[in-house]
């Protein structure tokens, strides 16, 4: 991560955002990442990321930018988790549900000008990112650029631009695809 990509200001750009119109907070930092609706303790939703890392930020935003308003309102979207050392078939089905999240975690890392880096999630097990999986999200990328993100995506996109590449909104052409492995060419 580079000196102009802290954490802290991602915190802060998300909280001058959301937390009024969203009543939703951005929050550092514990050893997993969850999402913990507003509750009789706390009165606002918080996005939890972990570690400090930029990159966890983006990725568990995402997540909040794929939930719909019921989701919002369960702990960690009501989403299952199966932890590291998934098998094959687990992993497909990871997969599966993590097009859409990295698709936006990959639009808004091109916003901030911060790398993307496809994740398996999975550093346990025998399966990584497959190579079909890299380019089902470069295809979604390149239809919500086309077909325009969902109202909060697109404003924290916005955002990123605006505060990390001088206003300018990422475009399908700033998406290489992915190349497939055995002949270095895109799918």
């Amino acid at each position: 991560m580079s000196e102009t990509h802290s954490a802290d200001d991602l915190i802060r750009l998300f909280n001058q955002t959301f937390s009024l119109s969203e009543n939703t907070r951005l929050v550092c930092c514990e050893p997993e990442p969850i999402y913990r609706p507003a509750d009789n303790d706390t009165p606002y939703h918080r996005i939890v990321f972990a570690h400090g890392f930029f990159a966890s930020a983006l990725h568990e935003i995402a997540h909040w930018c794929v939930a719909g308003k019921a989701r919002r309102q369960l702990e960690d979207f009501g989403y299952w988790y199966q932890p590291d050392g998934r098998t094959n078939e687990q992993q497909a089905l990871f997969e599966k549900v993590e097009v859409r999240p990295q698709a936006f975690e990959w639009i808004f890392s091109q916003a901030a000008g911060f790398r993307f880096h496809f994740s398996a999630d999975n550093l346990e097990g025998d399966a990584g990112p497959s190579d079909a999986f890299k380019d089902h999200v470069w295809q979604t990328v390149q239809r919500m650029l086309t077909d325009g993100l969902p109202a909060r995506a697109h404003q924290w996109a916005q955002v990123l631009a605006t505060t990390y590449s001088q206003g300018r909104f990422p475009v399908t052409t700033d998406f290489d695809r992915p190349l497939h492995p055995d002949n270095n060419q895109a799918w």
